[in-house]
């Protein structure tokens, strides 16, 4: 199992707060460190600083590590225009040498769109497949020569087409549980097909629709990685567990359900299962980001298990 840390930084965190977590994870020898790409922050807690852009974030991230790869779950196609994202992500990948991954969604979240003057249509998935085309076809042009695009949500004219990325092709990753539309993005675009917080019993359907999507298009589903993202809470014993339950505004019977927590047994409990049903990649939701005895616990278990 393919084991990768994510974090949620809107909630509460400093460039450095995330720079430690990912240096960590990179010792620990995790395959990724992923942020989300959110502005705004949700629930309860602290959300001093504020937020942080991801992909400055990640273009730092990418100048002090140097084995882990790096990347969003998911940004938002709502928040930059497509060329310019191209461009960002290029960037960051040469930044990284070739280790950044494009996790690319429609968007959800309508209040930090209108905290931060962003417009946030109505109809979005429109949006997200535009972007997919142009993204995708702006790096596979060939040197020289230039790229057009003429969509009902974006135009692009004689473009060059540059920069380039260092990976040939940049890992994109298309998620949601959506029954048609998002597997058959996923066939056409990814590399990478993610379930984000999915209901446990769910997992295998989904999984199943998405690969008759590739067979539909014509592409072998074993090229794709299948993947989840549950929300990590791992105790040596009842009363860590609690507490760190407790850090993050939830309680053990919650995570255990929902989630990938209990004991590190349980944690390695809990990845066999998901093996089973089709997973190889799991992204473990550290929500607690300055525990990174938290990050121990789980490498010193799960990481021997995987």
């Amino acid at each position: 199992m393919d084991l990768r840390i994510f974090t949620e930084p809107q909630q509460g965190a400093s460039y450095d707060d995330q720079l430690a977590l990912a240096q960590r994870a990179e010792q620990l020898g995790f395959s990724a460190f992923f942020r989300s790409d959110h502005f705004l922050h949700m629930g309860d807690g602290d959300p001093l600083p504020g937020p942080t852009d991801s992909w400055t974030t990640l273009a730092g991230l990418a100048r002090e590590t140097s084995t882990i790869r790096l990347g969003t779950l998911v940004s938002s196609a709502t928040f930059r225009h497509p060329g310019l994202l191209a461009i960002q992500v290029a960037q960051v990948d040469a930044m990284s040498g070739g280790r950044v991954e494009l996790g690319l969604g429609a968007g959800w979240f309508e209040a930090e769109h209108e905290a931060y003057g962003i417009p946030f249509p109505h109809k979005r998935f429109g949006l997200l497949e535009e972007q997919l085309e142009i993204v995708t076809g702006l790096w596979s042009t060939p040197v020289g020569e230039r790229f057009d695009f003429t969509g009902k949500h974006y135009t692009l004219t004689d473009s060059p087409a540059l920069p380039k990325p260092v990976q040939d092709p940049v890992p994109i990753i298309v998620g949601g549980g959506g029954p048609k539309r998002t597997p058959r993005l996923a066939a056409r675009f990814a590399g990478e097909y993610n379930q984000s917080f999915p209901e446990k019993s769910i997992v295998v359907e989904q999984v199943n629709r998405v690969r008759a999507a590739c067979e539909e298009a014509g592409r072998d589903p074993d090229s794709l990685t299948y993947s989840v993202a549950f929300v990590a809470c791992v105790g040596k014993d009842e009363a860590e567990l609690a507490r760190r339950a407790a850090a993050i505004g939830r309680v053990p019977a919650e995570l255990r359900e929902h989630g990938l927590a209990g004991t590190p047994a349980e944690l390695v409990d809990g990845l066999g299962a998901l093996a089973e049903q089709g997973i190889s990649r799991v992204y473990l939701q550290c929500l607690d980001i300055r525990d990174l005895d938290h990050l121990d616990l789980i490498a010193d278990t799960a990481m021997a298990s995987s």
